[in-house]
């Protein structure tokens, strides 16, 4: 990873959600396959046909090193559309991490591999290999909008997506961020109260006798 993605998935979904003004979150609930993963990287798209992963196979020609593939059909269904096979070729070819908008199988196989995936499901139902989909096209996941390289970071909270355009500002805004929470963390370990530092006592108890 480059030095600005390799800042993003050390900050953090959560962060890098919050400071980029609450944009880019991909609302959706996915299996960390390899725990304790964190990856952040330009998004390679793969808009497959439904329930097919031809276009998965043909992806692996493109992938660039520090690539996040980001794997979608038209409706998220749960057929494996990666196993340990396809997830070898990404490994291979440089690949920082896979996001699939669908099943993923042979989860100990992947485990192993250890290459961060994230999956909406694990099961084992089979795709089809006949449907010609499209490659390198902005797609939808979690109700986000993921244009080709646009970054996305992921981690055991989710993914969220920044506009290519947004990096710096959004890494900046996000490091700001760190180190309000750092002493605000500080304030809190010295029993201070997050009712009081954030001003919500008044929230609650403001006007009353």
């Amino acid at each position: 990873m480059s030095g600005v993605y390799r800042e993003l998935a050390r900050l953090g979904v959560a962060t890098v959600y919050e400071a980029s003004g609450r944009r880019g979150l991909v609302d959706a609930s996915f299996v960390q396959v390899v725990p304790g993963s964190k990856v952040a990287g330009p998004a390679r798209t793969v808009l497959c046909g439904q329930d097919d992963n031809l276009m998965v196979h043909a992806v692996m020609e493109r992938v660039q090193p520090g690539d996040v593939l980001v794997i979608t059909m038209l409706e998220p269904a749960p057929v494996a559309l990666v196993g340990e096979l396809l997830a070898v070729q990404a490994k291979v070819r440089g690949a920082a991490g896979v996001l699939v908008d669908a099943s993923v199988r042979d989860l100990e196989e992947l485990r192993e591999l250890g290459l961060p995936v994230w999956a909406r499901w694990v099961r084992v139902r089979g795709a089809t290999k006949t449907e010609v989909g499209r490659l390198d096209v902005p797609v939808e996941v979690g109700g986000a909008r993921i244009s080709p390289g646009d970054i996305v970071v992921l981690d055991a909270d989710g993914a969220v997506v920044v506009e290519a355009g947004r990096a710096g500002e959004v890494l900046e805004a996000s490091r700001a961020r760190e180190e309000r929470e750092r002493s605000f963390r500080k304030k809190l370990e010295t029993g201070e109260l997050s009712y009081d530092l954030h001003g919500l006592r008044e929230v609650v108890e403001g006007g009353t006798s």
